[in-house]
């Protein structure tokens, strides 16, 4: 089968690969979408980050060099044993952690804290090919209601729910998001959901903030503007509830806890190094400062929204392409053009929707 394989930061490479059968627990799934992350993105521009090299993950068995992928969906073709028969020929999401379902985390239901926590299409091959072995316990069954363009957004869908999960926010309280890629423009759209009315989203591509504007934002601000956190403390009657940092800059993270009520929190969703802040502005307002990573129990729940029609995340798929597209039109050409919000490659043309 044709696969999309990482070796080096801007080497990647479409070439024949052998799949084993499934093992004990796993199953053969034949990939439908596969959407293009910032973290596929960051491996591909100046990598590795998360993708293992010389020592293998352990419960993935893989190093580099690997298929990327993790926000992707299909139909299973194979069951390797212990894996329920009825899953045979099913329509299924991905949710893409692994998980060793032994440690102290795993234990009481916090699997995306595992002490192997990975990602298949990171840690472990994944979706940007014609066919995928994943871990039984990483699927979900899809309505016939839920397309698969709408699946593939799933996990980044589940990215923003976790984050909001993590936040105190609710319906009369106001929030502010910082960076309007995929993740940021999902945080304004589940927020809205949610009932949160007083959305403030900030990005520096205009074309980024009018988008945010359609998804439920009240109103979008220019990240550029130095006098930023003093707008953002004005229009929400002295200062934002919750800041959802999605840029992953110095910067935006500075501007999030300075427009925050005393009380408020910031919740960190992008990726960044080392950062500076002034803990004597975070202590003598008593801020919050808190992490998101991954996600846990919220695929069901945005399945339910999507079989339901209350929530469509077809809105921030900008572009479909064959996966023999994926490297000229997908990654090169996002790492330039910031109109693109989500790519999805599809290494399956019969699975493919209009």
């Amino acid at each position: 089968m044709k696969a999309l394989r990482w070796h080096a930061a801007r080497d990647l490479r479409l070439g024949q690969v052998q799949l084993r059968r499934p093992g004990p627990g796993e199953v053969l799934l034949q990939v439908a979408y596969c959407g293009i992350c910032g973290s596929d993105l960051h491996e591909y521009a100046d990598g590795p980050h998360s993708i293992p090299q010389h020592v293998a993950h352990p419960l993935s068995g893989c190093r580099a060099p690997l298929t990327l992928g993790h926000e992707f969906c299909g139909q299973v073709v194979a069951l390797g044993p212990g894996v329920e028969p009825s899953l045979l020929g099913q329509r299924v999401a991905v949710e893409p952690e692994y998980r060793c379902g032994e440690c102290q985390y795993c234990r009481v239901g916090q699997y995306n804290l595992c002490e192997s926590m990975g990602f298949i299409g990171l840690m472990g091959d994944g979706g940007f090919a014609e066919q995928a072995l994943v871990p039984a316990y990483m699927l979900h069954r899809l309505p016939d209601s839920v397309s698969f363009k709408h699946a593939a957004v799933l996990e980044p869908a589940a990215v923003a729910c976790h984050a909001l999960n993590q936040s105190s926010l609710i319906a009369g309280d106001s929030c502010v998001v910082f960076g309007l890629g995929p993740i940021g423009l999902l945080l304004v759209l589940l927020a809205r959901l949610r009932g949160v009315e007083r959305i403030y989203a900030v990005d520096l591509d205009p074309g980024r903030r009018r988008l945010a504007l359609e998804f439920g934002a009240s109103a979008a601000l220019d990240g550029a503007d130095p006098q930023l956190p003093e707008r953002l403390r004005q229009l929400s009657d002295g200062g934002c509830d919750t800041a959802f940092e999605a840029a992953g800059s110095q910067q935006t993270l500075s501007h999030a806890l300075h427009c925050l009520r005393k009380g408020g929190a910031v919740v960190l969703v992008g990726l960044m190094g080392s950062v500076q802040f002034d803990a004597f502005h975070l202590l003598n307002n008593e801020l919050r400062l808190l992490s998101s990573v991954g996600y846990r129990h919220v695929y069901p729940e945005l399945i339910e929204l999507l079989a339901s029609g209350r929530l469509d995340l077809s809105r921030v798929v900008t572009r479909c392409l064959a996966l023999e597209q994926a490297v000229e039109q997908g990654f090169k050409a996002l790492l330039q053009d910031k109109s693109q919000i989500k790519v999805l490659v599809n290494p399956t043309p019969a699975l493919a929707e209009a």
